[in-house]
């Protein structure tokens, strides 16, 4: 037996100086690590070198006699290691830094991080579950989580990880594995456990593969019982021991052995699987040749310790074949009795030697022969950042799976047709949910506990989405639904088109007895943040579905699930770094917001930056006036002025001419009858629309029905009081005559044009524009660009007279008008001209989010086309986005802004000769850059209180901010 032992290590030590080495433990400089390991064994007493067997438990958070027993075991027992738990990082490290101190030999740090740190400590980052990463259908996302816990183990001074779990969670009654597994296929778990090992071992940390033999075919819990794998052997070996191997022939550095009942390889009834030789030795160690360190599960668990005392139980787990004793309830004892076990000579010095200089080989690999103390400064930011935010969105996008479709209702198209109604199920929130729902389309949530109450509030909505929100916190916490609660998705699901979704464990399916009236199930695994955010995004098609159901469940069977490509629409949460660009650089943004607020520039600011189509940067600042007490939300909306333009009259002639009603090179007195016998009847549609065609800028309407001597509205076109005779709102008790509209055109009609052809930016073609467009459809501006755009782009925030659908307080103000309409502007369009024309204006009127400006900027850089639908041809944008006039020193397309010609002014002359946008009054700005992907869109109320506040123009924050963005982009 000496002998034998002997031999396996030398063995064991020259295979590792192979080229093709399979030891978990060696290092590629063997010569060095070999003299380690033999110097500090050397250095050993046999006390110390039986310490080395011992891994203790402890709690940062726990009290001090605690971590005083901790410390004695450190300096007295001189134990190998410590399995840290619950508790927070910076005490963890500091703990760690003082008993490595302590330590005559470093000790080993380890920890249960399957889902990272945040499955033991709080302030750090918690990644998606097994089951969650075994619904993708590749493997990437479970080797990038591996690798990133395997980073932050790194940063904490941890170098084992008791993780990956490779369970085979056959049975869904499964009380501790379930959430934990990568599910029930054999093949999908071995490559995932696989992948996520990889990830992890790539960064130093040691992986420790469990529960072995196999944890997922129990319906007991081994932390409290002794469960039984009543299986025969040739199943084990076929199903829970299948990831093992294919782990271990790729360098798995550790297995845990779990407290098992399993009569077909251990015949002594009721005998722990972590404690039989057969199991450990015979199976592990001879048959499937592991070499590396072989770990008990935590001695403490009732499985193990119900079986024998303490002290016994780990002379018999260390005799079993165990290198290192987890979390022994005695170790004093326990060391006392392996000491006796090897006078007696029932444990020989090579059995001992044998797994000592394992664990010395384990401790050099993972560097601590040059150990370092933990650096505390930044260790919590260090431990979630957005590299964790780019890996979990990834991981969580490619599992989110759907499961049923029918119809095609998924993804939701048609918005203009849909009215929707959001049903929370379930005790946990889901109000992420429902906010991002809402960034698409209007989602209302109905709240009531009484079935009927609900049937009837939801009789008049055409779609339900009914989410089911359990909580999140830990993998073992309730999924089930209430009989309530089934009930009330079942009757839903009989009157109504239904969309469920999920956030809770997929054998949450199993309840579901009849799917039939449901259209569409969407499985989204876990009710984080990340979850709904990317699920909503899903359904709305921003995002694809892909993922796989990793296990059967009910009518599902495991692999169950439909990919769907999305529809091109915007998508949210999106980390700066996922499309190449850099948050440390976008972060400047904040500093001047905060100067021009603190600057009196402009009260509050919406700012919205997407790339590739997807928003990765989605900020409010400040208030909507300079007080403490109306901050700016994402749904407030803005007077954006002039952008009006383009996104309301243009768009509708871009449709008019893509369906040849209108071409840019026709003259004005063909298409408009009114201005056939005016000085303006040759200016055709492109002179018009490109600001070259010798028209006034501005004409001041307003001032001409004012008294000349007090300033007054004159009585014959204004009242305070709304009436046949003045049926036009211009602003709160504040009514026009019918004739003023009519006065505005005849001025345009009858005034000069200007003595030079020269570009000149004019807000007259719009006038005209606006006459033209709602005599041919016979509507006016407001329910055209609703019909045609705004309610099938889910844009449900922007539109004309935003009083009749929200209320004032969700409205930034804009100039307290002291000269025209003699009261605070909040609420009515801020344009005189505009005002006069009862809000709706074809150069201005618009109120809108910044979400949902750049809902348009995206439909028009992607030339058109929107969430699935076609709103003109390509062609047709290109034809609009052309300098026609560039040689005569115009920078303007067909109604949108260009980049001036000469690098001076209206962008950070930094955008791409490609790129658009536009610019208002009221201190609104968008810019889309074809090349780039880019679109960027600054809503504020610069004008309030006072409209000649040019703090932003001259400062040039929109432009200052567009430089930020150009200079964040990676290249």
């Amino acid at each position: 037996m000496k002998h034998m032992y002997w031999l396996f290590i030398v063995f064991a030590f020259a295979k590792a100086n192979s080229q093709q080495s399979t030891n978990p433990l060696a290092t590629t400089d063997f010569e060095a690590q070999k003299i380690w390991v033999d110097s500090v064994y050397k250095s050993l007493s046999q006390e110390e070198r039986i310490g080395q067997l011992f891994m203790v438990d402890l709690f940062s958070s726990k009290e001090m006699s605690r971590i005083s027993k901790v410390r004695k075991l450190v300096e007295q027992q001189k134990i190998g290691g410590i399995i840290f738990s619950k508790g927070g990082p910076v005490q963890q490290a500091l703990l760690t830094n003082e008993l490595q101190s302590k330590s005559k030999t470093p000790l080993m740090i380890a920890m249960d991080a399957e889902w990272g740190l945040a499955m033991r400590l709080d302030s750090v980052y918690a990644f998606p579950w097994n089951m969650t990463l075994g619904a993708a259908r590749k493997s990437t996302s479970s080797y990038e989580v591996g690798k990133r816990i395997g980073e932050h183990s790194k940063r904490l001074g941890v170098h084992m990880n008791f993780a990956p779990v490779v369970d085979i969670n056959t049975n869904s009654k499964n009380p501790i594995i379930g959430n934990r597994s990568f599910g029930e296929d054999r093949e999908n778990v071995t490559q995932k456990a696989y992948a996520f090992m990889k990830g992890m071992q790539s960064t130093g940390t040691l992986a420790s593969a469990k529960h072995f033999p196999g944890h997922g075919d129990t319906d007991q819990d081994s932390h409290k019982v002794l469960p039984t794998v009543d299986f025969t052997a040739k199943r084990i070996d076929s199903i829970e021991l299948y990831p093992y191997r294919r782990l271990i022939d790729h360098g798995l550095a550790s297995v845990m052995v779990a407290h098992l009942n399993i009569p077909s390889l251990e015949s002594r009834s009721g005998y722990p699987s972590s404690i039989s030789k057969k199991i450990v030795t015979d199976l592990l160690k001879d048959k499937m040749q592991f070499e590396g360190l072989i770990f008990t599960d935590a001695l403490n668990m009732k499985g193990a310790s119900n079986f024998s005392k303490p002290g016994d139980i780990d002379l018999a787990a260390f005799k079993a074949g165990n290198d290192i004793l987890l979390i022994s309830e005695d170790i004093p004892t326990a060391m006392a009795k392996i000491k006796a076990a090897m006078k007696s000579g029932e444990i020989t010095n090579e059995r001992l030697e044998y797994s000592v200089r394992k664990i010395l080989m384990a401790k050099y690999k993972v560097g601590l022969n040059n150990y370092k103390p933990i650096e505390t400064k930044d260790l919590v930011k260090d431990l979630s950042t957005e590299a964790d935010d780019i890996v979990y969105e990834a991981a969580m996008e490619q599992a989110i799976t759907l499961i049923k479709n029918e119809k095609k209702i998924l993804p939701i198209r048609d918005l203009e047709t849909k009215k929707i109604a959001y049903v929370q199920l379930g005790d946990d929130s889901g109000v992420v949910f429902l906010k991002e729902l809402n960034k698409y389309a209007k989602v209302d949530q109905l709240i009531s506990d009484d079935l009927k109450t609900m049937l009837n509030l939801l009789s008049e909505y055409n779609t339900v989405i009914i989410g089911a929100h359990r909580s999140n916190e830990n993998p073992w916490k309730s999924y089930q639904l209430t009989a309530r609660e089934l009930t009330m998705l079942s009757e839903i699901s009989k009157k109504h088109r239904v969309i469920f979704d999920a956030f809770v464990n997929p054998y949450m399916l199993a309840q579901l007895k009849n799917t039939g009236n449901i259209e569409a199930i969407v499985m989204s695994y876990q009710n984080s943040v990340w979850s709904q955010e990317l699920s909503a995004q899903m359904i709305f098609g921003a995002r694809s579905f892909d993922g796989r159901l990793p296990v059967s469940a009910g009518k599902f069977d495991v692999g169950d699930g439909i990919s769907l490509e999305g529809i091109n629409r915007l998508s949210y949460g999106h980390t700066p770094a996922s499309v190449g660009m850099n948050a440390a650089i976008l972060s400047k943004i904040d500093s001047i917001a905060k100067f021009t607020i603190d600057g009196k520039g402009a009260p509050g600011m919406q700012i919205l930056i997407a790339r590739k189509g997807k928003v990765i940067f989605d900020k409010v600042y400040g208030g909507h006036t300079y007080g403490k007490d109306d901050p700016v939300q994402p749904t407030d909306l803005y007077d954006i002025a002039s952008i009006t333009k383009i996104l309301a009259t243009l768009p509708l002639l871009m449709e008019l001419e893509d369906r040849k009603v209108l071409s840019l090179d026709e003259p004005l007195g063909k298409f408009d009858k009114k201005f056939k016998s005016t000085n303006k009847s040759e200016i055709t549609v492109k002179e018009m629309l490109s600001h070259y065609a010798r028209l006034k800028p501005w004409i001041p309407f307003y001032k001409y029905t004012l008294d000349t001597l007090d300033g007054m509205p004159l009585p014959e076109f204004y009242s305070k009081t709304r009436s046949k005779k003045y049926p036009t709102e211009v602003a709160d008790h504040l009514y026009a005559s019918s004739i003023v509209q009519d006065t505005i055109l005849n001025r345009i009609a009858s005034s000069d044009l200007l003595t030079k052809l020269r570009y000149k930016y004019s807000d007259l073609p719009y006038y005209i524009f606006k006459d033209y467009i709602e005599g041919y459809y016979k509507k006016n501006l407001d329910e055209l660009t609703q019909d045609h755009f705004y309610e099938s782009m889910g844009m449900t925030h922007t539109g004309y007279l935003p009083l009749k659908r929200f209320p004032k307080n969700q409205i930034a103000p804009t100039e307290n008008d002291l000269v025209f309409r003699k009261q605070q502007i909040q609420g009515y369009v801020h344009d005189q001209g505009a005002a006069m024309q009862g809000g709706i204006g074809g150069h201005a009127g618009i109120f809108s989010t910044a979400n949902d400006v750049a809902k348009m900027m995206q439909m028009y850089l992607q030339k058109g086309t929107y969430g699935g639908k076609t709103y003109f041809k390509s062609s047709t944008f290109d034809k609009f986005n052309h300098r026609y006039y560039a040689n005569d020193d115009v920078r303007r397309g067909i109604g949108l802004d260009k980049p001036s010609l000469d690098n001076v002014g209206n962008t950070c002359n930094c955008a791409s000769d490609s790129s658009f946008g536009h610019s208002g009054f009221t201190g609104a700005f968008t810019w889309a850059d074809p090349e780039e992907e880019l679109v960027y869109v600054f809503l504020s109320n610069r004008v309030y209180p006072d409209a000649d506040n040019r703090f932003i123009i001259n400062q040039n924050i929109r432009t200052n901010i567009q430089q930020i963005i150009y200079d964040s982009i990676i290249k």
